[in-house]
């Protein structure tokens, strides 16, 4: 009996340290037990779910098809830039907006591809296109000119609705609208010593037809070279984060009622920053790439502890990702996944091959690429996560369409059309010799 209770005993004493183990994690010792493993169980699920998420993704990058292509214009240029209007009353409503090299912004149906019409009258070189959030018909544009135009789809006339007017010598090169179409912000160009975050009030942009706004006030200290990129924040419509040849990635409250107590963080990405963005849960994380290919990424939640803010720094992606077969010779852009909560990076080959890049605190890795559909370099793509759906463009003058498992019915493949520019000094060219500068 004795020996049948002391059984009991112990049975029941590893019974209660399993309990807390997998129920308590937050319980480091035991009497003199040290639970060194204390969230293993937890790590364990939480790597589980995200292998699984991540491998769902790798599925559907790999079942992507060509769906369309639109129909080659009779002047090719760059596409440049490409975004997609938002989800409207009807998902047949919705259009797609690109800038292109010869200056023009061309509209296109999203789910045909087929060509809507054409804004051309730009006398300077264009710098970004974006939709209004609320509004699937309205999207505005930068322009070197100093002006960022609104268009309104709706109408048949070719003139912009609205002008945003900037200082006069003002060169924009970047620009985005916030999530509640209140605010525009634009970056300048340096000049002599001059950079510029101009801001503007985007309200009423189609209550008077070539109606002229005055700047509301801009920031002027926070970067001291051309101001490359601007990314509002996806949910806030007060944070905005912008990057510059300067290295520097500064975010900004523009709540706040001047430009210093605005600056809530600057990071170095320590070389000239092509792209910017936010990622993480709740968005509180943003990142950067370089025009030398290099990647940065930050945890801006940190900032207020003793955590490192650096999540992760990749001098050269290009070395840092191994392509079978392949290559990788430079990046487009990024975009966080909400439902897998990870982070992607899109980048590419001079021939026209998509390579799909996963982020982690650990490092980089290929999730996948797709071939034969640019026939050169790829400069812009807006991925759909809701029906999965990926645009891009390239300098082969093409936009694709591609879903996953699709079959294009057009089965003419249109031929290598890299074409020379007017604007190509303004155009990141991809250099291989690059990969030898290290910082």
């Amino acid at each position: 009996v004795f020996l049948s209770l002391q059984q009991d005993v112990i049975a029941g004493f590893l019974y209660a340290i399993l309990i807390l183990v997998v129920f308590h994690p937050v319980v480091d010792r035991i009497d003199n037990f040290n639970l060194t493993y204390k969230y293993a169980p937890l790590i364990i699920i939480r790597t589980a779910f995200e292998m699984t998420a991540v491998e769902k993704i790798e599925e559907q990058f790999a079942s992507l098809r060509i769906a369309k292509r639109s129909l080659l214009s009779e002047e090719p240029a760059y596409l440049l830039d490409i975004d997609v209007s938002k989800l409207a009353q009807s998902e047949s409503s919705r259009f797609v907006a690109v800038s292109c090299s010869n200056k023009s912004i061309r509209v296109y149906n999203r789910e045909t591809l087929n060509f809507l019409r054409e804004y051309s009258s730009h006398p300077g070189i264009l710098n970004g296109v974006r939709f209004a959030h609320a509004c699937d018909s309205v999207v505005f544009s930068a322009c070197s000119d100093g002006t960022v135009k609104c268009w309104d789809i709706r109408l048949a006339t070719r003139k912009a609705v609205q002008v945003f007017s900037g200082y006069p010598s003002n060169v924009f090169i970047s620009f985005d609208i916030n999530r509640n179409d209140l605010i525009i912000c634009a970056g300048t160009e340096k000049v002599e010593k001059d950079t510029f975050l101009v801001f503007w009030d985007a309200r009423g942009v189609t209550n008077s037809a070539c109606a002229t706004k005055e700047p509301l006030g801009v920031y002027s200290e926070s970067h001291n070279d051309d101001i490359t990129k601007i990314c509002f924040h996806p949910v806030e419509p007060n944070l905005v984060v912008s990057g510059s040849t300067d290295g520097l990635v500064n975010v900004f409250d523009i709540n706040k009622d001047n430009e210093d107590d605005a600056l809530m963080s600057t990071c170095n990405s320590d070389s000239s920053v092509s792209f910017i963005g936010w990622s993480g849960k709740d968005y509180k994380q943003v990142y950067c790439m370089t025009h030398d290919e290099g990647f940065c990424w930050w945890d801006i939640a940190q900032l207020d502890t003793e955590e490192p803010i650096t999540l992760l720094h990749v001098l050269d992606v290009r070395d840092a990702v191994c392509v079978e077969n392949d290559s990788l010779h430079y990046l487009v852009g990024g975009l966080y996944h909400e439902k897998a909560d990870k982070l992607f990076l899109i980048g590419g080959t001079s021939t026209g091959n998509i390579h799909l890049i996963s982020c982690g605190t650990d490092g980089l890795s290929l999730v996948g690429t797709l071939c034969g559909g640019h026939s050169a370099t790829v400069r812009s793509f807006c991925w759909n996560l809701t029906d999965e759906s990926l645009l891009t463009g390239g300098e082969d003058a093409q936009l694709l369409l591609w879903k996953p498992g699709a079959v294009e019915r057009s089965l003419a493949k249109k031929a290598s059309m890299k074409i020379a520019s007017s604007v190509q000094k303004r155009v990141r060219v991809h250099n291989s010799s690059l990969k030898s500068r290290k910082k």
